[in-house]
């Protein structure tokens, strides 16, 4: 088919390359503009735009989609279909009907549940046990759209970045496999029960509170890994905490129990940091954390 690739971050990449390798002409490829990043904030491509025009697709960054320039230029591929993969861009009514098979996304919840900008993130915070990746026809609507094909895989333990990893390679592959036989995977709608919102992530959520439970806790510190990463204070300094277990412990809520920097939550349960990192430092267990920065029983963390 000739296809139009709509992307912008590592999670569309997969998808962008197994559509390569399956045999597809992929006549453009879209992702969002070039954004300052680095010490020295030059322009860096997003990983879209790096991957495609290192395979010699033709890329183009439109700040919009919603001017008459912007879409006849997309007409004018005479695609056959366009695939979307967390674009992050709106696409307006002339763009999703003009491909001749409409647009298709790769999405990584189990819809009509997360539907949104943060749906690996807002499942693990919501302690769900299961996720997957659905392949939906585009509408007008936020991800109401009906679903070609569907696969899932359980949460357990895993971080969001290790789920975007996999949930990303579970949509590449059956977005070849919806693409090699469309007919045979036809639209169902999405059922109207069960429908919720994933809300785009603000940074202030990576805050710990430690009044919450502990397992609320440590979903959030796996929900935001490798970011925006979970954090709390000691004294004026940022420490990130970036995996932890559930442990046994009771006390105010945010008070270091022991040696071992256990710390009390919420619902007299108790976390134990087991990988944190300091402002501008790599990541450390918590005994090497505590070796140059100690933490002493009985301080009340922020």
């Amino acid at each position: 088919m000739r296809i139009v690739f709509m992307g912008t971050p590592d999670f569309a990449v997969p998808v962008l390359r197994a559509l390569a390798e399956a045999g597809h002409e992929i006549v453009a490829s879209y992702s969002q503009p070039p954004r300052p990043a680095g010490r020295g904030k030059g322009l860096s491509p997003t990983p879209v735009h790096a991957a495609a025009a290192a395979m010699g697709i033709p890329v183009r960054t439109p700040l919009s989609l919603r001017d008459a320039g912007a879409q006849a230029e997309f007409a004018a591929l005479d695609a056959d279909v366009a695939v979307v993969a967390a674009y992050g861009l709106i696409l307006p009514r002339p763009v999703l009907t003009t491909p001749r098979l409409g647009c298709l996304n790769v999405h990584a919840s189990l819809l009509p549940r997360w539907r949104g900008a943060a749906p690996i993130q807002r499942a693990i915070l919501a302690g769900d046990d299961m996720t997957g990746v659905c392949i939906m026809g585009m509408e007008a609507g936020l991800d109401t759209g009906p679903v070609h094909l569907r696969d899932e895989t359980p949460i357990a333990a895993k971080t969001a970045g290790a789920l975007t990893a996999e949930l990303s390679a579970m949509g590449a592959r059956l977005m070849v496999r919806v693409l090699t036989d469309l007919p045979g995977h036809p639209a169902i709608p999405q059922p109207e029960q069960g429908i919720t919102y994933a809300a785009k992530i603000d940074k202030a959520e990576a805050r710990i509170d430690w009044q919450q439970d502990a397992r609320q806790i440590e979903r959030q510190v796996r929900a935001f890994y490798p970011a925006p990463g979970a954090w709390f204070a000691v004294s004026d300094e940022r420490v990130k905490l970036l995996r932890a277990d559930v442990v046994e412990g009771v006390g105010a809520p945010g008070c270091v129990l022991d040696d071992a920097l256990t710390i009390a939550c919420g619902g007299a349960t108790a976390l134990r940091p087991a990988l944190l990192q300091r402002a501008g430092r790599g990541a450390m267990t918590s005994a090497e954390l505590l070796r140059g920065f100690p933490i002493t029983p009985g301080t009340v963390l922020g």
